[in-house]
């Protein structure tokens, strides 16, 4: 029997899927997921996400490379990895006329050592909706109905295919301290989500996939330290850009004027505000409406979407002036 290692749960190389037709859906993906770690994969519409993860999950086999789950084929060896996991598809089908309790005990004949239904509903906050018709539920309570099945089992690593969508703003937040209390517990997780605040904030690990591929990968630290920080403030009354201090000494590396306002970009946003503040207690004015915020993981994702774009036009004008 083939053994894995203790730390790493998912191991996956050169991963490759493909459709009818030779559509390469994912193109030779590499990464490992630890024991107790929420790793998130994101990505636009149609980049990769959900056919990564259904060959993760065990629901096809890949055209080429190699996924171990738990040590396992989670294809070939479905037996042994399917009870040790917990699947949350993007949508799932439930018969509509069954209440919720009664879909959770069905649920419940199909899962070895499964938990008590009722516990699990009590978890995703549907207590109160145990005797409420499938048919009748929202489409946020139907997600919460959801995740409620794929914790039946109480697996050791948990698929989560956009868990919040549909969810308000409280289920949202409900559902991730869940999630974190399960990897607190040493569940491994591995989600993706189009919420890309929901991401930064939760996922120990990342990657942004696009066209099959990983574009970056690392903490969501890491991703984000590639966007410059900015600073924003209002000028001083009878003050104008050209009184500041001179930008590039600041380690400013970018800047914009929007009437009274100057917004600044810069890697090195300690080293910038405390020049602006210097500068500002010496001239003895103050920088009103002052903001310094660190770059957002939306901010990095749309920039690689925007660059894998613009690689793709110039292919394409290449292309056709080759022609």
């Amino acid at each position: 029997m083939e053994t894995y290692g203790h730390e790493h749960v998912i191991q996956v190389t050169d991963l490759r899927r493909v459709y009818g037709g030779g559509f390469e859906a994912v193109r030779g993906i590499s990464f490992s997921v630890r024991r107790g770690e929420i790793f998130a994969l994101l990505g636009t519409n149609g980049a990769g996400k959900t056919s990564t993860v259904e060959l993760l999950e065990g629901l096809a086999a890949p055209a080429d490379g190699r996924v171990r789950v738990l040590g396992h084929d989670p294809y070939t060896e479905r037996s042994l990895v399917r009870p040790r996991t917990g699947v949350m598809l993007q949508e799932g089908g439930f018969p509509s006329e069954l209440t919720v309790a009664e879909t959770a005990r069905m649920w419940a004949g199909c899962v070895s050592g499964a938990r008590p239904p009722a516990e699990v509903l009590a978890l995703v906050g549907l207590e109160s909706k145990a005797r409420t018709r499938v048919k009748q539920l929202s489409g946020g309570q139907r997600r919460r109905l959801d995740l409620a099945l794929a914790l039946l089992g109480d697996p050791e690593v948990l698929f989560l295919d956009e868990p919040t969508t549909g969810l308000d703003a409280e289920g949202r937040r409900d559902t991730r301290e869940l999630v974190s209390a399960l990897r607190d517990g040493g569940t491994t997780v591995l989600l993706t989500t189009h919420y890309l605040e929901e991401a930064e904030n939760l996922a120990d690990r990342l990657a942004i996939m696009h066209e099959g591929r990983f574009a970056t990968t690392g903490t969501p630290a890491e991703v984000t330290a590639t966007e410059p920080s900015r600073i924003s403030f209002e000028l001083p009354d009878g003050y104008f850009a050209g009184d500041l201090p001179p930008l590039g000494e600041l380690g400013v590396a970018g800047h914009h004027t929007d009437g009274r306002m100057i917004r600044l970009s810069t890697h090195e946003p300690q080293r910038t505000a405390t020049g602006l503040l210097m500068w500002a207690a010496q001239a003895r004015v103050e920088l009103r409406r002052l903001d310094v915020r660190s770059a957002s993981l939306e901010e990095a994702f749309l920039r690689i979407a925007k660059e894998v774009s613009a690689e793709r036009t110039r292919g394409t004008s290449t292309k056709e002036y080759a022609a």
